[in-house]
């Protein structure tokens, strides 16, 4: 997984950015947020990056702020939510309005980023509570190990996102004794 490459920006444009990162040239998806940041092409940059992997290819986002990626992984983990829909979100947006949104319910105000119906913000709402109904804050899975600790475990295929899996499985009391081989 590749989580943050630093290097000289050489070509800027709100759909991709390139960095080339001693002579090999990486292709780099950001929400506006960090695109306005950017310095311009020939300047350094430093970004932190989620890798997707689907099966016909290898996607970048970066992110100049950790809250940025956080709340990227937050939003992919809701249903019907992928990483180009995660990454109109934050260009739509600020932080602190979503993160706001996200915390009082505020169905109004994600519906007004583009890309976003009701249905949509609505389960980015509901899907992003915790066990007893709270919104879940970023960094946060939802899923409780039984411990107090949460289901919040650094997952590579999850791009260094929390993995939800990784703490329901340390959730699953052992029960049942030693697994019979057949």
């Amino acid at each position: 997984m590749i989580a943050q490459i630093r290097g000289r920006l050489v070509h800027k444009s709100p759909e991709e950015i390139i960095i080339d990162c001693n002579g090999v040239g990486y292709g780099v998806r950001v929400p506006l947020s960090t695109f306005y940041e950017l310095p311009e092409p020939e300047g350094d940059v430093l970004l932190l990056i989620y890798t997707h992997v689907r099966e016909d290819a290898l996607l970048l986002y970066g992110f100049l702020t950790p809250k940025e990626k956080e709340l990227f992984c937050l939003l992919i983990g809701v249903s019907g939510v992928g990483p180009r829909l995660a990454v109109n979100v934050l260009s739509g947006i600020a932080t602190r309005d979503l993160e706001r949104a996200l915390h009082e319910g505020d169905l109004f105000s994600l519906t007004r980023i583009p890309g976003v119906g009701r249905k949509t913000a609505e389960r980015m709402l509901v899907e992003r509570r915790d066990d007893q109904g709270r919104p879940l804050r970023p960094g946060q899975s939802g899923v409780s190990t039984g411990d107090g600790r949460g289901g919040d475990q650094e997952g590579p295929a999850r791009g260094g996102c929390r993995s939800v899996v990784g703490g329901a499985v340390k959730g699953v009391p052992a029960t049942h004794g030693p697994v019979k081989r057949i």
